[in-house]
């Protein structure tokens, strides 16, 4: 072996030194996706609905799915028109790919607002506990109550049928799940031997909170928010499909589906795809969950470095 090639797998040597970490860390995502297919699957899934997304918000008009041809209304799936044409000869192809930005769009505001409700909120009742942990836990019970899409409804009912009132009537009935979950990690955290420690040391409940105990809540919170977007989006596709979610001409793929509904079984394909595109999304993201929950699971991390 020459100097250069002494050099070369020197440098290579400490850079796998510098970078163990993460090297460790690419190696175990990796092995938990091939141990579970499925997974891969939910990814890609995912990562193709998101670029479908994106691409639809950068392309904008050339989306062009408020372009109708009544001379070209409801014709099957062809080579032109690969999912056929709906009612307004609208190509039913550009629509579902449109639809695609709404519902992820449908999907992360339900669960971002889910997410920024519930978790304070059971931090607060986990750590609290007393009158506090009452009160939100009380009030959380009497939300859960109700059937999430029963309450969706009469929100949304109430509210003016719209996308926005939609995602908005859907946000109300979602936070309690997270607060229930925080609040369960928070009781198990805060009796930890780390946080007596930071506690003997003289930290401020707030750093005790944010520093130790929050941290510790996002791995289970982003499992459950992961299967929430699916969830998200098959209850907007509920809503509008009654009537009480998004209106025409929006593409939203749960409208699609009940203004094809009319037409079934003859023209089957005018809410065939639609309901096809709601199944993909609704398993990528509960594939995906299934993913991060793996991923995060102590029990196997332990497993893979023993």
């Amino acid at each position: 072996m020459d100097d250069g090639e002494m050099k070369t797998m020197g440098l290579l040597t400490r850079w796998k030194t510098e970078h163990r970490v993460q090297i460790d860390e690419y190696s175990f995502i990796i092995h938990t996706l091939v141990r579970n297919p499925l997974s891969a699957v939910g990814l890609l899934i995912v990562l193709g609905i998101v670029v479908t997304a994106i691409a639809s918000l950068v392309l904008g008009p050339l989306a062009a799915w408020e372009t109708s041809s009544l001379g070209q209304k409801l014709l099957p799936p062809s080579l032109e028109h690969l999912f056929g044409t709906d009612d307004m000869g609208r190509d039913i192809l550009r629509r579902v790919l449109s639809g695609t930005r709404i519902s992820i769009e449908i999907g992360t505001v339900v669960v971002a607002i889910g997410i920024g409700i519930g978790v304070p909120l059971g931090l607060a009742a986990g750590f609290l506990g007393g009158k506090t942990d009452e009160i939100i836990m009380r009030t959380t019970d009497m939300f859960l109550s109700f059937p999430p899409l029963l309450l969706a409804l009469f929100i949304a009912a109430a509210l003016g049928p719209s996308i926005t009132n939609a995602m908005a009537a859907i946000s109300i009935t979602w936070w309690p799940w997270y607060t229930r979950l925080v609040r369960s990690q928070t009781l198990s955290l805060k009796e930890e031997a780390f946080v007596e420690a930071a506690r003997s040391l003289g930290a401020s409940n707030a750093r005790i909170v944010f520093r130790h105990i929050l941290p510790n809540c996002w791995a289970p919170a982003m499992v459950q928010a992961s299967m929430d977007v699916g969830y998200a989006i098959l209850t907007a596709a509920a809503l509008g499909f009654i009537g009480v979610g998004a209106q025409p001409p929006t593409p939203e793929w749960g409208l699609m589906v009940s203004q094809g509904r009319i037409y079934l079984p003859v023209y089957w394909w005018a809410s065939t795809f639609p309901g096809l595109a709601i199944l993909v999304a609704v398993l990528g993201f509960n594939l995906l969950g299934d993913a991060l929950r793996d991923l995060f699971d102590p029990r196997i991390r332990r497993q893979y470095w023993t």
